[in-house]
C-alpha cells in the first residue's frame, strides 16, 4: 500500500480529521491533504511523531515484511553506535514476535542476541568512561576497577575470575554434541590455550583434525600455540617459521603467522608479517584487520605519529574499498587517528 494510502487509513482508524492530525504533527492541514493524495511525502524527521500518532512502528507505515524488517534492524544497529529506548523496544518486540516463525526463528535469535550485546556494548562504554573518572578522582581505593574490568575485559589477577572454566564447558557441549562442525573445535582450544590447558587443547586438536573441513595450516598454528602454552617456545617458532616459508603467497597464513608474533611481544617481526598479508590479500574490499594490528603495536610502542599514520590507510580503506562516508566504523577510525595525533603532539 502507497504511504499516502496507509496514512488516511491510520487516520480514518485513529478518528481524526486532517486538521486535528496536522495539528498533533505542527503542520499546515495542506501537508496532509497532498501526502494522501500522493502529491508529496512526509519529511523523514515527522516519521517517528507519525507513527507515535497512530500507535505503530514507523515499518509499519510502509507496510514491510518481516525479511525487510530483519534487515532494516540489522542495518540499524550496524550504523548506529546506540539506539533511542523506543526503538530498542520496537526492535525488541518485533523480534520476539519472530521466534515463533519457523522460517525467521533462526535469523530472528541471532539479531536479538546482536540487538542486547548491541545495548550491552554501548551501556559499557558509558560505564567504562565513569569508571575512569571515579579512579582518577581517587587511584589509591578500590572502588570502580571491578566496573572497569568488565565494561572494557581488563585482566584480573585472581584466577577464579580470570580462568575460562565456563566458556570451555560451554564449547566442550557444543562440541560434543556436534562432532562435525569444525567450529566450535576452534573456540574451544582457544578457551583452553587461553588457560594453558594445552594437553586438552591437543585432544581436541587431533579430533578437529581428522574433521573433512580441517584447514592444514591451521593445525599447525594451533600446534604452535599448544607448544607455547607448553612454554616450548623453540618448537612453536619452528612450526611457524616452517609454514611462512611453506605458503609465502597465503595471506591468511601470513596473517596467522603475524597474530603468534604480535603475541610474543616480536612487534617488528608481526607488522612485517601483517603488511605481507595485507599486500597478499586478493578479496575485494579488504578487512582491517592487519592495519588495525599494526596500529595496536606502534601504540604499544609508543610511535604515536606511525599508529595515527596506519589509521589514515584505515579510513583509506573504509571510504574507497567498502565505500563508507557515514559509518561508525569510519567515525571510530576518525576519532582514533584524531587521539593519537593528540599523543603524538604530546610527547
Amino acid at each position: 500500500m502507497e504511504l499516502g494510502k496507509k496514512i488516511r487509513q491510520l487516520r480514518y482508524k485513529v478518528g481524526l480529521t486532517q486538521e486535528q492530525l496536522a495539528n498533533k504533527l505542527g503542520i499546515g492541514p495542506q501537508s496532509i491533504s497532498k501526502w494522501e493524495n500522493g502529491l508529496s511525502m512526509p519529511d523523514i524527521t515527522t516519521l517517528p511523531l507519525l507513527a507515535e500518532t497512530f500507535g505503530i512502528s514507523i515499518d509499519d507505515l510502509f507496510d514491510l515484511s518481516n525479511e525487510q524488517r530483519l534487515n532494516r534492524i540489522e542495518n540499524s544497529l550496524d550504523s548506529n553506535e546506540e539506539l533511542p529506548p523506543d526503538l530498542f523496544r520496537e526492535y525488541e518486540g518485533f523480534l520476539k514476535t519472530q521466534l515463533g516463525d519457523a522460517q525467521n526463528k533462526k535469523r530472528a535469535t541471532s539479531i536479538l542476541s546482536y540487538l542486547y550485546w548491541h545495548r550491552m556494548n554501548s551501556d559499557a562504554q558509558k560505564a567504562a568512561r565513569y569508571a575512569k573518572d571515579v579512579i582518577k578522582m581517587a587511584p589509591g581505593e578500590k572502588d570502580c576497577q571491578w566496573v572497569l574490568n568488565r565494561a572494557e575485559g581488563h585482566a584480573a589477577w585472581d584466577w577464579n575470575l580470570a580462568n575460562h572454566a565456563k566458556a570451555i564447558e560451554f564449547w566442550r557441549d557444543i562440541v560434543e554434541e556436534n562432532p562435525e562442525a569444525r567450529l566450535p573445535y576452534l573456540y574451544l582450544m582457544d578457551n583452553l590455550l587461553a588457560d594453558h590447558r594445552a594437553s586438552e587443547a591437543e585432544n581436541y586438536l587431533e579430533r578437529a583434525a581428522r574433521l573433512p573441513e580441517a584447514r592444514p595450516v591451521m593445525v599447525q598454528v594451533y600446534k604452535a600455540h599448544i607448544a607455547l602454552a607448553r612454554y616450548d617456545e623453540k618448537t612453536a617458532d619452528r612450526i611457524i617459521e616452517e609454514l611462512v616459508e611453506t605458503h609465502p603467497e597465503d595471506s591468511a597464513c601470513l596473517f596467522e603467522a603475524a597474530q603468534y608474533y604480535a603475541r610474543k611481544c616480536s612487534y617488528a617481526k608481526a607488522i612485517e608479517l601483517y603488511e605481507r598479508s595485507f599486500e597478499k590479500e586478493v578479496r575485494r574490499p579488504r578487512f582491517c584487520d592487519e592495519l588495525m594490528g599494526i596500529a595496536d603495536i606502534y601504540e604499544i610502542m609508543g610511535e604515536y605519529g606511525k599508529a595515527a599514520k596506519t589509521y589514515d590507510r584505515i579510513i583509506d580503506l573504509l571510504e574507497n574499498e567498502w565505500g563508507f562516508s557515514e559509518d561508525t566504523g569510519l567515525e571510530r577510525a576518525r576519532k582514533e587517528k584524531s587521539r593519537l595525533l593528540a599523543k603524538a603532539s604530546a610527547t
